[in-house]
């Protein structure tokens, strides 16, 4: 079959190409790429692609089987630098790849196509036909309420994963879960964990299964390793239907030096910048953007608006921003070029940031944008209108670096190493939080969480539970990469399954359990999320107990009988008799214990109610006298009028 091909069909505007070129173009994906239309009653596909210094662009794929100059777009005479053509009786699933002869030395490319919604599957590169327009989403009731599960208020405990090694199918391989194998499988587990989100590693299209999804070729591509796009569609709209959010990874910060990506794409540094100072990533041997061309910010805020438009995504964690505002990150001296002030931030990094929160969040003001971002550049949440960037949340490394080094020391020692503890509470409020304990933390010969902790089994798991608890009751949204609910003691690998077996031993199925519990808790109490990223959320109770290893401090709400009264014992020395000043009188009740024998510890805590005594102590009218066990991580409730509903205190 002759495939007839039409040009001057183009369906974008004046006014689309006007805000393209001042990268205020947010939805490109609705006319960029490869998309169905009908011209004289005839259905084909009409392609259009940005190549400014190509010489000719033609479009090869099974349709022409793959004849070089069968299908040549034409290029628009508007100078966007759009090549564009309908070609007839095009079909979904065929596959596709632009040829690209580049103005410049006649350099010749076959590329995949930056727009694409599907692609093969790698190792193999070509795009594939596809439509998204079909799905008929039934989340409704979810995307109604979903302001609500993510604002700043809310509940926040996220399972981050990674889709190709969660699980692993023994019988067949050992291959990797579908997309609709997970929607089975995967939604009852973190229901069952009771955790709010979960979030995935990139799942847009990637060549390398090595780099995790974090070297992208296809931005507007879910990988095809899992299956179909509506594959995904129904995993996510699962997870809704089961009032659980979704955030995905996204990477506007490198891109893959595969040649059939965006690298070099119309023979000239397109997507990227010219100089390797400034377009090549040394740390990860990848491609970075440039954000001073408009062009460039169009593409990326598209693919960030795509995910959520067309995915329905709650939520995206924006990967490596650290590396975007820095222009010398990563680089010695003379390997990168000062901005025009002479400094090392990239201030076209910081206005395309600013711009992408500006955006999505004017488009879908109930999502959440959230900003893996390791320095200590100041307002990453505040509003852009004030100079911040505009993200909804911020992992806080900082609190991760210090906590983890804190728990590897010896019990012994850690009296000298107090501030690790206390030093959060300095910049807990200067931005909205979230405490991630995530893949990186778990890879490189960096060693598991478990491995982490210093002692015996029983002691390592005793300090695994305290982090943990200590990290539930701490301020900021909560993430755990998953395997740290396992406590599996071999780091994380991508080419295998988490090590399920484990939970065959008590220590490991119990710790679970305490997860599980912890984040029931976590939801139920509003002391513990109300005002995460509040200072009126927060209260020392006694920050100075050095010697003891032990600290303590309450949790508030806008309602004082929800307050929640934390008690963390640090040290392998069980507290008899251990004082602490409360606000109020009355009895109060350990409604939570790290060292409980439900979680396999040692079964030390306070049975009952404690009485407060009239008292003063710690800056409180009254006092508890109780026993706070070794290793051992308490949460206490005032009883007001009815009793407080107790889980899982010692038997």
């Amino acid at each position: 079959m002759q495939h007839k091909m039409y040009y001057n069909l183009s369906t974008l505007t004046q006014m689309d190409i006007y805000l393209f070129k001042q990268g205020s173009y947010t939805k490109m994906y609705e006319k960029f790429g490869a998309h169905f239309m009908t011209h004289k009653g005839k259905k084909g596909v009409h392609f259009a692609v940005w190549a400014p210094n190509a010489k000719s662009v033609c479009v090869r794929g099974d349709f022409n089987n793959y004849e070089i100059d069968a299908h040549p777009l034409q290029l628009r005479d508007d100078e966007s630098g759009i090549w564009e053509g309908f070609i007839e009786d095009v079909t979904i699933g065929l596959t596709y790849k632009y040829h690209i002869v580049s103005l410049f030395h006649n350099i010749v490319h076959e590329k995949s196509d930056p727009f694409a919604f599907y692609s093969e599957v790698a190792p193999k590169s070509a795009s594939r036909i596809y439509e998204l327009d079909n799905y008929k989403w039934n989340d409704k009731k979810w995307m109604q309420k979903r302001h609500k599960n993510n604002a700043c208020d809310a509940p926040i405990s996220v399972y981050e994963m990674h889709v190709g090694s969660w699980r692993r199918n023994p019988l067949e391989n050992n291959r990797y879960l579908t997309y609709k194998e997970l929607a089975v499988e995967l939604v009852p587990y973190l229901k069952e964990m009771n955790y709010t989100h979960v979030e995935f590693m990139p799942l847009s299209e990637y060549p390398y299964f090595g780099s995790w999804g974090y070297q992208v070729v296809g931005y507007f591509s879910a990988t095809s390793r899992f299956g179909e796009p509506e594959d995904l569609m129904h995993l996510i709209e699962e997870l809704h239907k089961n009032d659980i959010g979704v955030i995905m990874d996204w990477v506007p910060s490198h891109f893959a030096v595969d040649m059939h990506g965006l690298i070099n794409f119309d023979g000239t540094a397109l997507y990227e910048h010219d100089d390797p100072r400034q377009g090549y990533h040394p740390e990860w041997g990848s491609i970075i953007f440039n954000y001073g061309r408009n062009e460039v910010k169009s593409f990326l805020i598209s693919s960030a608006m795509f995910w959520l438009d067309i995915y329905h995504v709650d939520g995206i964690r924006v990967d490596a921003v650290a590396s975007m505002l820095h222009l010398d990150y990563a680089r010695e001296e003379g390997e990168w070029i000062p901005n025009k002030h002479g400094g090392n931030k990239n201030l076209e990094a910081v206005a395309f940031l600013q711009k992408l929160n500006e955006s999505v969040y004017k488009e879908f003001p109930d999502i959440m944008m959230i900003a893996e971002e390791s320095t200590a550049w100041p307002m990453v949440t505040g509003l852009t209108s004030q100079g911040g960037l505009g993200f909804g949340f911020k992992w806080n490394m900082g609190w991760m670096h210090d906590t983890l080094k804190y728990m590897s020391y010896d019990p012994i020692y850690r009296e000298h190493h107090h501030s690790q503890l206390t030093f959060s509470l300095w910049y807990a409020f200067d931005e909205h939080f979230m405490l991630p304990l995530s893949h990186d933390e778990v890879v490189h010969m960096k060693g598991s969480l478990i491995n982490k902790m210093p002692g015996d089994e029983a002691h390592k798991f005793a300090n695994l539970r305290v982090m943990y608890a200590y990290m539930m009751s701490h301020p900021g949204k909560k993430l755990l990469f998953m395997g740290g609910e396992l406590a599996q003691y071999s780091e994380w690998h991508y080419e295998g399954s988490l090590d399920w077996h484990m939970l065959e031993n008590p220590y490991h199925s119990k710790l679970k359990k305490m997860l599980s519990d912890l984040n029931l808790i976590y939801k139920n109490q509003k002391a513990l999320h109300q005002y995460d990223e509040k200072q009126a959320g927060f209260e020392w109770i006694d920050n100075g107990d050095y010697q003891h290893n032990c600290i303590s401090y309450i949790r508030k709400s806008d309602n004082e009988e929800d307050n929640i009264y934390v008690l963390c014992n640090f040290s392998d020395s069980k507290r008899s008799q251990y004082k602490i000043g409360v606000p109020y009188d009355g009895d109060y009740e350990e409604i939570f214990n790290s060292q409980s024998s439900y979680y396999q510890g040692s079964n030390d805590g306070n049975i009952g109610k404690l009485s407060a005594k009239k008292e003063q102590m710690h800056n409180k009218e009254y006092s508890l006298e109780l026993t706070l066990p070794a290793l051992g991580v308490i949460y206490l409730k005032r009883v007001v009028k009815a009793k407080t509903l107790t889980i899982n205190k010692s038997a």
